[in-house]
């Protein structure tokens, strides 16, 4: 991804309340469920950081996220990077009311490039990966 490319948005609709879809986005056991079995701690508290690493092809992605701003049950936002490789990026999952539940959207804009020589920030990759995890897993979990 880079700064050219614009934000990836991602939408489902889910037919839970709000409040619930809230803890399953912000809870670490229940996120280790359906988004990165990697995560040892998550707050959805402004100025919270973690860190966990995801190996793939004998590449290392230490994933670093630090929350920037919480809107609870609305909104959250994510300044997210990795350890090994430059860029930088916030990722925004923004949860509104429907009548028969709510829609989480989430948005993925790069604030500096990342390497376009690694295949996983290639744009294909990161649209294919919030599909995955929004519209594949997590849609399977709350379907539980």
């Amino acid at each position: 991804m880079t700064t050219q490319d614009p934000p990836i948005i991602t939408t489902q609709e889910f037919n839970i309340p709000t409040e619930k879809l809230w803890e399953i986005i912000t809870t670490p056991k229940l996120m280790r469920s359906w988004f990165f079995e990697q995560i040892q701690d998550f707050k959805a508290e402004k100025g919270f950081s973690t860190t966990f690493l995801i190996e793939h092809e004998n590449r290392r992605f230490t994933h670093q996220w630090t929350i920037i701003l919480v809107d609870k049950p609305n909104t959250i936002v994510y300044q997210w990077n990795y350890k090994e490789h430059q860029g930088d990026s916030t990722v925004t999952f923004n949860i509104t009311p429907t009548i028969t539940g709510c829609k989480l959207t989430v948005t993925a804009k790069t604030l500096e490039d990342f390497p376009q020589d690694i295949p996983e920030f290639k744009r294909e990759s990161c649209i294919g990966g919030w599909q995955y995890f929004i519209n594949e897993r997590l849609k399977a979990y709350v379907s539980q």
